[in-house]
C-alpha cells in the first residue's frame, strides 16, 4: 500500500467520523431542546456578569 493510497482513507474516516459526531450533536441538542433540559438559562445569566 502507499503512502498517498493510505492517507486518503485516513483522510476519508476522518471526515465520516467528524460528520458521525456533528450527527450525534444535533441529535443530543434536539432532545435536550424537545425535553426541555436545557441550561440556556444559567448561561444567559452569566453573560452579564462578564
Amino acid at each position: 500500500m502507499d503512502k498517498k493510497n493510505r492517507t486518503n482513507k485516513t483522510t476519508l474516516w476522518v471526515a465520516i467520523g467528524a460528520l458521525v459526531l456533528i450527527i450525534l450533536l444535533i441529535a443530543w441538542q434536539g432532545v435536550a431542546l424537545f425535553s426541555g433540559d436545557t441550561d440556556v438559562q444559567a448561561i444567559t445569566s452569566m453573560l452579564p456578569a462578564i
